[in-house]
């Protein structure tokens, strides 16, 4: 496999193992609110900083317009549903961290759990879809300045920070299969 489409299926892997432990939040709920609502805070930070600063932005800064250039049609099309998902992803962010701010936690996991379906209808997307058509429009060559590219903005946002955002998804994953 491509290194470049290899980096985008490790970055789904670890954003799937945070939805994991988000649908298992629930288990808390009217237990152990204290730990519930940190849990989701350690979550939204997640989704905020990995999920969206690492990997959609890269996707927005420089895997969907170089698609968009290759082939004019996916621009209107199926780049821009992705582009819509990942600000419909940034609102729901915000709602859920609103209603945990309030403290309403039964709301608070079925938005949450609502976004984890959304980011996993919308992962399917990319996967099956969207980086197959990636793979087909670009030659080797391109492929691989894109990995780089890919590369040199990771190390741009903090290739440490990174590291530790995918620890923490490691660990709540981990945490929630403790708490069955």
């Amino acid at each position: 496999m491509n290194k470049f489409l290899k980096m985008l299926y490790d970055e789904h892997e670890i954003i799937v193992n945070a939805i994991d432990a988000a649908k298992q939040a629930e288990t808390l709920i009217g237990k152990e609110d204290e730990l519930y609502e940190m849990t989701i805070r350690e979550l939204l930070s997640f989704f905020r900083n990995y999920a969206d600063k690492y990997h959609h932005y890269k996707e927005e800064l420089i895997l969907f317009p170089e698609m968009s250039k290759k082939n004019e049609l996916l621009e209107d099309g199926v780049i821009k549903e992705m582009f819509d998902n990942h600000e419909d992803f940034r609102g729901m962010i915000k709602e859920i961290e609103t209603l945990l701010d309030d403290k309403n936690y039964p709301a608070t996991q079925k938005a949450l759990n609502s976004y984890a379906e959304a980011l996993l209808d919308h992962i399917a997307v990319e996967n099956e879809e969207v980086f197959q058509m990636a793979e087909s429009i670009f030659d080797e060559a391109e492929l691989e300045r894109i990995y780089f590219r890919f590369v040199d903005c990771d190390r741009e946002l903090g290739d440490q920070r990174k590291e530790e955002l995918k620890e923490l998804s490691d660990n709540l994953r981990k945490q929630a299969y403790f708490r069955d």
